[in-house]
């Protein structure tokens, strides 16, 4: 009997290993579609554009190695330098409005009202359709000379406020431009709505009765327990208003003007790259922007520590 049993255990055990391998062939299988397009469409072309970073590239002729030439270039390139500029005032204003618009509309659809569907549904609209290029030239129609903003404007400032448009005012395009991403803040509105569901209504029923206000309860209550959210919101609306082009591109007719007050980063990089063919230089632009963008990243974590509280922390 004993002998028996053992004689089946390696019958056994090469059974469970065909089946394990088995198993590990239909994953790599179902994956496999993921993993070609990631080495393929991903991976691959991020390699390249590393090693395009580092040479002379035209699209015509074979690239030439030139070491760290293109990223030397940077620094003494004014159009580089004013696109950082443009584009960094671009996400420190534009991303904080926008997250504060989104929380605000959220706090008032989140309590029960007749028609709150079609409200969340009408909020979070411009958000599927803000970032397409229609909504850009409609934008710009609302705010050239004589546009309906000016029109507007008029009745408020005058007969000759009605000519003064903001698509040709290197003062006002990027207002503008920071109005119409505020626009489309139902993206991070829905996500703020559902963590105000995750806020107990014992909490603030609490601090009703121990005499806090609504501005107390907000920033005590709302704010640290929604912490989370909102740096999740903030994370991803920052990477987001680096990567501004269509907009930008639509309104200055591709020039990036006036007076280069549009010319954001990527709409630089697409400048290089595609308009004066210099790919390699335009490759090592976007290596500063993913370095940039990763940094900025890595100090969003990093000071998360001391203000995102989550469930369950002792602090």
């Amino acid at each position: 009997m004993a002998d028996t049993t053992i004689a089946r255990d390696p019958v056994r055990a090469r059974a469970r290993r065909r089946s394990r391998d088995r198993s590990t062939r239909a994953g790599y299988a179902f994956l496999s579609p993921w993993l070609i397009g990631f080495l393929g469409l991903t991976a691959g072309p991020m390699i390249a554009s590393l090693y395009l970073s580092f040479t002379d590239y035209n699209l015509f002729t074979p690239p030439v190695f030139t070491g760290l030439e293109n990223y030397q270039r940077l620094l003494t390139d004014s159009n580089f330098l004013q696109s950082a500029k443009v584009t960094a005032l671009y996400v420190v204003f534009g991303t904080p409005v926008k997250l504060a618009a989104a929380l605000a509309v959220a706090m008032l659809l989140h309590s029960s009202r007749r028609g709150q569907g079609f409200y969340r549904s009408a909020y979070y609209l411009p958000s599927l359709i803000g970032g397409s290029v229609s909504i850009a030239i409609v934008w710009k129609a609302m705010f050239i000379d004589e546009g309906i903003v000016a029109r507007i404007g008029a009745v408020f400032g005058g007969p000759d406020a009605a000519a003064a448009g903001w698509v040709g005012d290197p003062g006002r395009t990027l207002p503008m431009l920071v109005l119409l991403t505020v626009w489309q803040f139902g993206a991070p509105m829905v996500i703020f709505l559902a963590g105000l569901k995750q806020v107990p209504a014992e909490m603030y029923e609490a601090a009703e009765v121990d005499g806090a206000g609504p501005v107390r309860r907000f920033w005590s209550i709302t704010i640290p327990l929604l912490s989370p959210v909102l740096f999740f919101n903030l994370l991803l609306e920052t990477i987001h208003a680096f990567q501004i082009f269509n907009s930008a591109f639509i309104i200055s007719n591709g020039s990036g003007g006036p007076a280069q007050s549009t010319l954001f980063y990527t709409l630089y990089l697409y400048f290089r790259g595609f308009r004066d063919f210099q790919m390699g230089y335009a490759s090592a632009m976007a290596w500063v922007l993913v370095v940039v963008v990763g940094l900025i990243s890595l100090l969003l974590f990093r000071s998360s520590k001391s203000w995102v509280h989550y469930s369950g922390d002792d602090k």
